[in-house]
């Protein structure tokens, strides 16, 4: 179960994925929508408890069928433990794989039966074998958790018509984590929050509304990654309960509260300190064209303050969908990816990555 041919990281590395180009609903805002189905295959142990032989049983048997979908064009198949370290973070970085499924660990990331399968717009992706059987997620740019939903629930009635689900008339869907129990559906919507993030009592509100309404607040990799470059997830936490429908209802219905809150923030930013802001974006701007290094941190800050000063107006030089490319390329693999032209085995140390990054700013940027 080695990468299959079709699958080339330079084609991926050169493009952005679909879903993250900035035409969907309230897009100034909501960088993404995602819905994600936590499902188990009947007679086969929860992954915790699965020896190897029978994961790649069950990597074999899913193998075929997944591959058979024609949804968002050709399906493409990677084998996890079979994958380098830069092929493995490539995948995390274009959110197709979980750090889970995908791990830095070599003793982790050796485990055998893991895969991702992924469709070739990358709205949709099936990871094999992570926390549970199968994890399908469905990917969609900007506000529209409907059409995600809608995706998602499309390939989980393809898979359910030939595997069996584990499930249960009582309690749903079974899980190897009892918190996804019962729809086995996660969905979160991707935010870019600069304004807020600039007065941090009123970004503190935000956190406490999600917190009342049974929603967690996470980072830009989503659970255990930091908030950088003003992106935050918010997603549901209860399963349980409750239908797929009104898990997704609920998200919807915060969503555009915090929309118009950070909306009305930047009219304020931009009314009572434009001069401020103005110099914020042209400082990031400079920086990004000259800068000989720069770490993956700082160049998401600055890109987040060309992204504001997209939206509001202060600058146009750059469009949405080029900071939103850059946002991706910045990241290790796909930095060492397209200045290599191939996968390599192994990471190049932090100060080339960090020379690589500035040496795509500044040629991106400049342009």
């Amino acid at each position: 179960m080695a990468p299959t041919p079709s699958f080339d990281p330079v084609r991926f590395a050169d493009r952005l994925a679909s879903w993250l180009v900035p035409r969907g609903a309230d897009s100034d805002v909501v960088v993404s929508s995602r819905v994600r189905l936590a499902r188990n295959v009947e007679d086969f142990p929860f992954v915790p408890k699965l020896t190897p032989e029978r994961a790649r049983e069950l990597c074999e048997r899913l193998h075929p069928l997944l591959g058979d979908f024609a949804v968002g064009g050709h399906m493409h198949w990677v084998g996890i433990s079979e994958s380098d370290d830069v092929l493995r973070l490539f995948l995390r970085e274009r959110y197709l794989v979980s750090r889970d499924l995908a791990p830095s660990s070599e003793e982790h990331a050796a485990q055998p039966g893991r895969a991702v399968a992924f469709s070739d717009d990358e709205h949709l992706s099936v990871m094999v074998n992570e926390e549970d059987h199968l994890r399908l997620q469905s990917m969609e740019s900007g506000l529209e958790l409907q059409r995600a939903w809608e995706r998602a629930v499309a390939l989980d009635r393809e898979i359910e018509a030939r595997v069996r689900y584990a499930a249960s008339r009582q309690y749903g869907y079974l899980t190897a984590c009892p918190t996804n129990v019962g729809t086995g559906l996660r969905a979160s919507v991707m935010l870019h929050l600069p304004a807020l993030a600039l007065v941090p009592s009123e970004i503190e509100k935000v956190f406490t509304a999600a917190t009342r309404t049974g929603l967690a607040v996470r980072g830009l990799y989503g659970e255990g990654s930091r908030a950088v470059g003003d992106f935050y997830q918010i997603s549901n936490q209860i399963t349980l309960g409750r239908s797929e429908e009104a898990l997704v209802a609920e998200l919807g219905d915060l969503v555009p509260a915090v929309i118009r809150f950070e909306r009305t923030v930047r009219e304020e930013l931009l009314r009572e300190r434009k001069s401020e802001l103005s110099d914020r974006v042209q400082r990031s701007l400079g920086l990004l064209r000259t800068s000989r290094a720069m770490t993956t941190d700082a160049a998401l800050a600055h890109l987040s303050s060309l992204r504001l000063g997209c939206v509001l107006g202060l600058d146009r030089s750059i469009d949405l969908a080029v900071l939103s490319r850059l946002r991706v390329q910045i990241q290790k693999a796909h930095l060492q990816v397209l200045a290599e032209r191939r996968v390599s085995a192994k990471l190049v140390d932090p100060t080339e990555r960090d020379r690589l990054r500035a040496e795509l700013l500044r040629r991106c940027v400049a342009g």
